[in-house]
């Protein structure tokens, strides 16, 4: 749902810019933003004092203990109409709040996605990629200027973007599915409805067979959009279903082989913060402290949030290492010396761990057993606030976007995206979905089907037809076959360029301008794919 080229504005950011000291007390170790007593005066006569964030340590009357502060998730505030005030949350609940609280969140009431006219651009009659800015130009200058507005490759090049996602599917359908499965298609965070519309047209124009045997369900988080989504789609595709849901609070199983998209959309998934204190290298996980004014703070404790632990437990098991210095994580006396020197911090710089994205392959393995998934999102970012795999806070302010410097900024008002490492993520996700399903879990129907083998039944072993066991293939899942029909397993996931997937399935034909550059590959340069 998600993309923005709009998004990347270097510019100095109104809120004010603070140094982060650390200290311990009571095996509390918080993280506090600073500002000097003058700042502070200042401050305290504005209104909106949810720009800055203010320390007890230089005004101990108004002081507020937060372990006294209610513990809240993103779920509980869900009927709140305002802000929450004297609470404490987990990062991912601060910032799943800020974007999805369906009064006040983000998406709820500032954000609107770019919308072309319903004619699609032609490409050809422009001159070169000057002439096409200056189109997109015009064209974003016709919405109101203060709105939360951003474009996705979807809206910039459709029909053919979307045309081109289609022609991927298919042609796995076609060769693994058809004609003895239907064709089943769940997109999560679908904007407009956009590439959903695109999708379906293009499979009834040019697949009219496997139309008919399509089964497509949009699965959106946001109300606004839902009812968008269905008086677009299904006007021309009443068979589409468009779930008002979260995935996250997904319960529905899903026997039948799938496709599963989720374009443009994880780098809005809500991020947990994990520091390492020096000595010991143990993770502490961040909290976010909202006081009874409004204003913010951030708090540490030992990690012990499942969550939290279970997505540190994979990356330790994948071989992939904590981001401290490797003479740090190696030689203990080395930190035991660096934190001897005068103003030397204790916790490491903060790392926004993608745990929700974790939540999302739990769910794949789960419910959808026996999906392709399909995703694309940013692989980095500039302005990003200091941190490992930090994120982008921005906001459009008369007309300019704005990028902060921290993540405590006021629920709703904006926009809160991360990049994604994504030879990280397909080794996650590819070891997330290889872990066999219990008994209980386990959802393969007893259905008839030519492609529900059982690879456990087979007298000759699931290896007999290979002479060696293939390195990009996963293992065979009892009931799945591949598209021979041998229980061979499917093929891993692969990371793509953006320009690498669309030169795959795009008919490159219909974006080039008249000077032959062709901006549906030059745009979007930091965006990836797995599939």
């Amino acid at each position: 749902m998600l993309a923005a080229g709009s998004r990347f504005h270097r510019c100095t950011s109104l809120l004010a810019r603070n140094r982060v000291a650390c200290f311990s007390s009571s095996n509390l170790l918080s993280s506090v933003y600073r500002n000097d007593r003058a700042e502070k005066t200042k401050v305290a006569e504005r209104e909106d004092k949810w720009n800055y964030n203010r320390s007890s340590l230089f005004d101990p009357s108004t002081a507020e203990d937060p372990s006294s502060f209610k513990l809240v998730t993103a779920n509980d505030l869900e009927r709140c109409t305002e802000p929450p005030r004297s609470v404490k949350m987990l990062a991912r609940d601060f910032i799943e709040d800020s974007l999805y609280n369906p009064n006040y969140g983000y998406f709820s009431k500032q954000a609107t996605i770019f919308d072309w006219d319903e004619q699609p651009l032609e490409f050809s009659a422009v001159r070169n990629s000057v002439e096409f800015d200056a189109i997109v130009t015009k064209r974003y200058a016709a919405y109101e200027a203060e709105r939360q507005l951003w474009h996705t490759p979807t809206e910039l090049f459709k029909p053919w973007y979307g045309e081109a996602i289609a022609q991927c599917l298919v042609s796995e359908y076609l060769l693994k599915y058809f004609p003895y499965e239907d064709f089943v298609i769940y997109e999560i965070g679908a904007g407009n409805g956009t590439l959903a519309s695109n999708i379906l047209d293009y499979l009834s124009l040019h697949h009219p067979e496997v139309y008919d045997r399509t089964r497509y369900t949009v699965i959106e988080i946001s109300s606004n959009l839902v009812q968008k989504q269905k008086q677009k789609l299904r006007r021309k595709h009443p068979s589409v279903n468009v779930i008002h849901k979260s995935i996250f609070h997904w319960d529905v199983q899903e026997p039948a082989p799938c496709f599963f998209l989720a374009m443009e959309v994880v780098d809005n998934f809500a991020h947990d913060v994990v520091r390492y204190d020096f000595e010991t290298l143990q993770p502490y996980q961040g909290y976010v402290t909202v006081d009874s004014h409004g204003d913010f703070d951030m708090m540490y404790t030992k990690a012990d949030d499942p969550l939290i632990t279970s997505f540190l437990g994979l990356r330790e098991q994948l071989g992939h290492p904590m981001p401290v210095p490797r003479l740090f994580r190696t030689m203990p006396s080395l930190r035991r010396m660096y934190r001897t020197l005068p103003f030397a911090a204790n916790m490491s710089e903060e790392e926004y761990v993608p745990t929700r994205l974790l939540s999302l392959l739990s769910t794949l393995r789960n419910h959808f057993p026996r999906h392709r998934l399909l995703l694309s999102d940013f692989s980095s970012l500039s302005d990003t606030i200091p941190g490992k795999n930090a994120p982008v806070v921005q906001t459009r302010v008369r007309s300019t976007m704005v990028a902060t410097e921290t993540l405590l900024v006021h629920q709703g008002a904006f926009d809160i995206f991360f990049p994604t490492n994504f030879e990280q993520l397909r080794d996650m996700y590819e070891h997330i979905i290889s872990q066999p399903l219990t008994h209980s879990e386990s959802i393969l129907p007893n259905r008839s089907s030519p492609l529900a083998r059982s690879v456990q039944s087979m007298a000759l072993g699931s290896d007999y037809f290979s002479s060696h066991s293939n390195p990009n293939r996963r293992s065979p899942l009892d009931g799945v076959s591949s598209a021979s029909g041998l229980p061979v397993g499917e093929r891993m996931s692969s990371v793509f360029k953006h320009s690498e997937f669309l030169e795959t399935y795009a008919d490159l034909s219909r974006t080039s301008l008249r000077n032959g550059e062709n901006p549906m590959l030059d745009f979007y340069k930091n965006v990836k794919f797995l599939f």
